[in-house]
């Protein structure tokens, strides 16, 4: 790590510091050191990956770039804004500063962990070292068009069982109001969800086995077309998440197996996702009635009013954690906190969503806890009062044992991003699997940001069909092809 990235990020990082205290007094507090110090931390990789001494999709100059984001400039932005994501029904500290400091102090420290684990670890495997696999064909496209039809089937029956488009996004925003995310429809949703990404992935094979319709104008018209049938298949359930993560890994089919994309596109692709948070928001909260918000600013600012959903609340609330996870520290280390540690439940929990409910029944996890933990013991009823936030990596580490379960959640962490840094650097340039190696990287990106019980639903959702197709296609005898990537 060359000792000028650190002197760059610490200067940058101070910059801004100084700026935010020139326009702001609040500023002024001791919060700000450990804030600062998250930031030089993962400004290191963020230059890295500015500078291009990574690959455009290299896990750990991405989430250098995110987390300086998450860990530096989303709690300055917190105090800049006095914006805050948590229900006002709850006891808010009368200072905000002391806990965002004492958080930041967590994660520093874990982000040094982090570090650690990921560069201790043993050395990055060598091309050889993982077997090469190999596409027959005639089977893929057998197999990946027998696929699509069946999720296409699917979907239409999901529709038509809804009553309709209409009546399909209706029932989803009830649902979601009830807190209700849709149980025991996710082997459904696993396969009806899957025909944007075969589609992608056909595209991707034909453009390189046959080297035609690899030019710019032609892949920018595939990923709207992929964006539109992301809102299609999935997206009209209000999930942004489910278009966002999906847009991500049609971005790394493109890089990896057709063609690199440059660094100016994501940054450009980056804007357009946060408006489409944005205005997507209103849909979530409202259903169609969100059309109302493109129609004229006085009804979206009417929107923003009624569902409390803006600008500042998607950079904040949907891409941060900086607000909830302080307030836990805050709740939970109370003199007054009758909170008891969930000592594993969540994560417990977070794997029996496995487990077919017919085979075992259940236990309440991070819904339970979590409600607990912001509002009392004993306060959490399953449904009527439940809260449904997500607390990320540090958070749900505290739900479970506290403050300092937070360095060894960085220290999986760090193992989970070293092991897939490594296992995507070992694949050659023909190698299918590089097909499903943006859904391994978005992986490492969501664990941060993300409970586990999400992790391992995105997952497997997302991911069953598309890896069992290219696996029944790669375990057939195959015929020999290989094209190095072009620029």
């Amino acid at each position: 790590m060359p000792t000028n990235n650190w002197l760059l990020a610490c200067y940058i990082c101070l910059l801004l510091v100084l700026g935010f205290t020139a326009i702001s007094d609040q500023m002024l507090h001791w919060f700000i050191v450990p804030v600062l110090f998250c930031g030089c931390i993962t400004g290191v990789d963020a230059i890295d990956w500015l500078r291009g001494k990574v690959d455009t999709f290299d896990i750990v100059g991405i989430l250098g770039l995110y987390g300086w984001y998450f860990f530096f400039l989303a709690p300055l932005l917190h105090i800049y804004w006095a914006c805050w994501t948590i229900d006002t029904d709850t006891t808010w500290p009368t200072d905000w500063r002391p806990w965002l400091g004492w958080m930041a102090a967590l994660n520093a420290l874990g982000l040094i962990v982090y570090r650690a684990s990921y560069k201790a670890m043993a050395k990055p495997m060598q091309k050889s070292a993982t077997k090469l696999w190999k596409l027959n064909l005639t089977s893929y496209w057998r197999f990946i068009f027998i696929a699509m039809l069946i999720t296409v089937l699917v979907q239409i029956q999901v529709y038509k069982d809804s009553g309709g488009i209409q009546a399909y996004i209706a029932n989803a925003t009830y649902l979601r109001m009830l807190g209700d995310r849709g149980q025991g429809m996710g082997w459904i949703f696993m396969i009806s969800e899957s025909f944007p990404v075969l589609a992608i992935f056909a595209y991707a094979v034909y453009a390189r086995s046959h080297n035609r319709g690899r030019s710019w104008a032609i892949i920018i018209f595939v990923i709207i077309v992929f964006f539109g049938l992301r809102i299609l298949f999935g997206g009209l359930r209000g999930s942004r998440s489910n278009t966002v993560w999906a847009l991500f890994w049609a971005m790394g089919v493109i890089h990896f197996w057709v063609r690199p994309v440059p660094r100016k596109l994501i940054f450009i692709g980056t804007c357009y996702l946060i408006v489409f948070m944005y205005f997507y928001g209103f849909f979530k909260g409202v259903g169609l009635d969100a059309v109302q918000a493109l129609s004229s600013s006085e009804s979206r600012v009417a929107l923003e009013e009624s569902t409390g959903r803006n600008l500042k609340n998607t950079l904040l609330g949907d891409l941060g954690r900086s607000d909830i996870q302080s307030f836990l520290l805050y709740r939970i280390t109370s003199p007054t906190s009758d909170y008891t540690y969930a000592m594993g439940r969540t994560y417990l929990s977070a794997v029996s969503i496995l487990i077919p409910r017919s085979m075992m029944e259940r236990q309440p996890g991070k819904e339970k806890e979590g409600t607990d933990a912001q509002y009392g013991m004993g306060s959490y009823i399953p449904i009527r009062q439940q809260s449904s936030k997500v607390y990320g990596l540090a958070g749900e580490a505290m739900l479970n044992f506290g403050p300092v379960g937070v360095p060894f959640a960085f220290l999986m962490w760090g193992f989970l991003v070293r092991y897939i840094r490594g296992f995507v650097a070992s694949l050659d340039p023909s190698d299918p699997r590089l097909l499903i190696a943006p859904l391994l990287i978005n992986l490492g990106i969501i664990v941060l940001t993300s409970d586990l019980d999400n992790d391992i639903f995105d997952l497997i959702k997302n991911g069953f069909l598309p890896v069992l197709v290219l696996a029944m296609t790669t375990l057939l005898p195959y015929r020999n092809w290989s094209h190095a990537r072009q620029g």
